[in-house]
């Protein structure tokens, strides 16, 4: 693209205005909550409506069965379908693959949202509500690339494929398999993956290379056959609660099990150097969080524990007293649950049996009646790309023909299964390609995506479009 012609497939009059945010406004309508059963119908009619808009566009578009799903109480609920979509058959063109996401996280008014969570709502030039930034706008906004070629009577530089599930807030349920099997078939003339799940880091724009990992524990602790009351029994029997307090560490947060610090890829002379770069302000991070010490007190060491060094974070204790008002009882069986954020060159596998054989070996020194059972429930492996592969040096140019800035690279703490999954399955090419803001709340109250990322972001994904079709073949 010349850089004019640019200007006029990414301008503004290219694509309604008016219709690009209504139709925004019409998905974050639909209450796709996966994690509540009594709303799958509502995610059944997301993905329908997902499918509809791609047929309408002259998409190659199917409603994947993946399935269903077993409930704890043994009953089972069909999972929403995954979609997907074919642009464009050109063998002499590279083909991308589209991945995103339209389920969202649970949310209610009441939770103490500023307005409707699924009536989208613009203040001040950011759009309010749930699924907005996670992840129906970065998916319409792809949408939107492919319709502003189609809109100026252009080819496709690259042929495009979309996968768009239903079920990512709750862990994927059936699309690995999915992907397992359509290897052969749907991923076989994929030469790249592009994932638009996640965020900024500040006001520049972002490519992420890294995400981390993570292990899901629990602790159970079993003693008494049944509750205890605390005035009658106190005293007198050795409580699941202080043993299981007992194992749970170091009150500096710091991870005490041999062999995990081991395990980490050390940080080189290039990546200390890059996150020096970084445009980073720890003020900022303090107060959108709301506190007054981090455990950090330079850019580089805090970066670095968020993104490439293990963390280990209690959540709870499932069994214990936890009403409003008081409740005089000894539990008779607790279990802490706590994950391990795992990074490169850390194995889940081995993370499982050295958590176990460490938890079980202190429990042991406590010489305790009480029984410890130790389950490992998720095992996700760390992502990492390669910052200097052509995906992401054609993402560095895109970058700075819209925004017109270098972007940060940065990895991310949080775990994305599905980008290892990728990897692992089709040994395809991964990059994850941003729009959200830094301060969009994901997970939270107010949620939103800002109108200039949003618009801006279908910009970047025209123009990225054309720079992966630059990449040579020898490249892929």
């Amino acid at each position: 693209l010349t850089f004019s012609l640019f200007q006029d497939i990414s301008s503004d009059n290219v694509l309604d205005l008016g219709c690009v945010f209504q139709m925004l406004r019409d998905w974050v309508a639909i209450e796709s909550d996966s994690s509540n059963v009594q709303k799958r119908p509502e995610l059944h009619r997301m993905m329908e409506t997902v499918a509809q808009k791609l047929q309408l566009m002259g998409g190659t578009v199917q409603l994947v069965d993946i399935g269903e799903q077993e409930l704890p109480d043994g009953q089972t609920l069909e999972l929403p379908k995954v979609v997907t979509a074919q642009f464009g058959n050109d063998s002499s063109k590279h083909t991308v693959c589209i991945y995103g996401h339209v389920d969202v996280q649970p949310a209610k008014l009441e939770d103490g949202w500023a307005t409707d969570p699924y009536n989208l709502t613009e203040i001040n030039g950011n759009l309010y509500g749930r699924g907005a930034s996670d992840n129906k706008a970065p998916v319409l906004a792809w949408i939107h690339a492919v319709e502003a070629y189609q809109a100026l009577s252009m080819d496709l530089p690259v042929n495009v494929k979309f996968v768009i599930e239903g079920m990512e807030e709750t862990g994927s349920n059936g699309l690995d398999a999915m992907i397992m099997a359509q290897r052969d078939t749907f991923f076989s003339e994929v030469d790249y993956i592009i994932i638009s799940d996640c965020g900024w880091l500040s006001r520049r724009p972002a490519l992420t290379y890294g995400t981390r990992g993570n292990c899901y524990f629990f602790a159970e602790v079993e003693g008494p056959k049944q509750d205890l009351h605390s005035g009658v029994y106190g005293g007198t029997v050795i409580e699941p609660m202080t043993d299981l307090i007992g194992i749970l560490g170091d009150p500096s947060g710091k991870i005490l099990i041999p062999g995990i610090r081991e395990a980490v890829a050390p940080l080189s002379d290039e990546e200390w150097k890059m996150y020096q770069d970084i445009q980073f302000d720890m003020d900022n991070y303090k107060n959108k969080i709301g506190v007054n010490q981090l455990m950090y007190s330079n850019k580089v060491d805090l970066l670095a524990h968020m993104w490439r060094y293990p963390t280990v974070s209690i959540h709870g204790i499932e069994g214990a007293f936890s009403d409003p008002g008081t409740k005089t009882v000894i539990p008779a069986k607790v279990t802490a649950k706590f994950s391990i954020r795992q990074v490169p060159d850390m194995d889940p596998a081995m993370v499982k049996k050295q958590v176990t054989d460490y938890l079980h070996s202190v429990f042991a020194k406590r010489k305790s009646p009480n029984k410890l059972k130790v389950t490992m429930v998720i095992g996700a492996k760390p992502w990492l790309a390669d910052t200097h592969h052509p995906l992401y040096e054609a993402g560095k140019v895109a970058i700075k023909r819209v925004f017109n800035m270098d972007p940060d690279l940065i990895r991310e703490g949080g775990t994305i299964p599905i980008a290892r999954t990728f990897q692992d399955v089709t040994g395809k090419s991964i990059i994850m390609m941003p729009i959200g803001g830094f301060d969009d709340g994901l997970h939270s109250q107010n949620e939103k995506m800002s109108r200039y990322n949003y618009i801006e972001g279908t910009k970047l994904f025209i123009a990225y479009l054309n720079e992966v079709s630059q990449i040579k073949r020898t490249s892929v």
